[in-house]
């Protein structure tokens, strides 16, 4: 079975599971599938805000779909919550890629 199929069985069992609810995001990002994607991000954050990969992850999706303004505002959502969270270098690093986007 492929990653897509598994980690959605496994969120037809656990809605709520965070790390399968990412991986399932991630596996769409990688197989160009944005719009997929970007809607189990928006899940993911909504029910867990303070899920800083996400937002990371998020916005190199978005990036990458050349969705540079859309990129940006998860970005500044995501700097807020490796602040809450403490994590230091989730921070710096979307701290760097907001400026490279300018």
């Amino acid at each position: 079975m492929d990653r897509i199929a598994t980690l959605t069985e496994i969120l037809a069992v656990n809605p709520a599971d965070a790390f399968a609810r990412y991986g399932l995001a991630m596996e769409y990002s990688k197989a160009g599938q944005v719009e997929r994607a970007l809607a189990e991000f928006k899940t993911l954050l909504e029910k867990n805000p303070d899920y800083t990969p996400g937002y990371f992850m998020a916005a190199q999706t978005l990036a990458s779909a050349e969705r540079v303004d859309e990129a940006k505002r998860m970005l500044v959502d995501g700097i807020s919550s490796a602040r809450r969270t403490g994590n230091q270098h989730a921070q710096s690093e979307m701290t760097a890629m907001l400026e490279e986007l300018g």
